[in-house]
């Protein structure tokens, strides 16, 4: 289960809003429980590095993900996943998006329609490199989108 605090869920909802019609990204973080339990505490915006058309692609930089782990550990925080926003399109992964994905990491897509939030959903890639959804918690279903 995904538990996003009120913080992280609107910076990333705002920075899917203000980047559309191209795709955002960045990094989540927080702590994992003994039951799997993802609570996201603190979000890292980052530039989407895809060259030339960013509207259907991102694409995160090398030297962004090592801060990204870096960052984790002086704040004693685990580095979660990524979270990306699809420009009117669902919050489905693509399969670019399972190609580039790493195992452990959840994915939290961001549905944006005609620059305004649609949707919300978190993936994570199986044993047989596929995804599959991970739900959020009525913590984030009460929030208004």
């Amino acid at each position: 289960m995904i538990i996003l605090e009120h913080g992280p869920y609107a910076q990333m909802t705002s920075h899917a809003e203000s980047i559309f019609p191209d795709e955002c990204c960045g990094f989540i973080f927080g702590k994992e429980d003994k039951a799997g339990n993802r609570r996201i505490t603190v979000l890292r915006e980052v530039n989407n590095a895809k060259p030339g058309n960013k509207k259907r692609r991102f694409e995160i930089n090398g030297l962004d993900y090592m801060q990204s782990e870096v960052y984790a550990l002086d704040n004693d925080l685990e580095l979660l996943g990524v979270y990306h926003s699809h420009p009117n399109h669902p919050a489905v992964p693509s399969e670019h998006d399972r190609v580039a994905a790493q195992p452990t990491f959840s994915y939290i897509i961001v549905s944006v329609m005609k620059g305004r939030i649609d949707h919300i959903r978190s993936w994570q890639l199986n044993e047989d490199t596929q995804f599959v959804e991970e739900f959020f918690s009525p913590e984030l279903i009460n929030q208004s989108i």
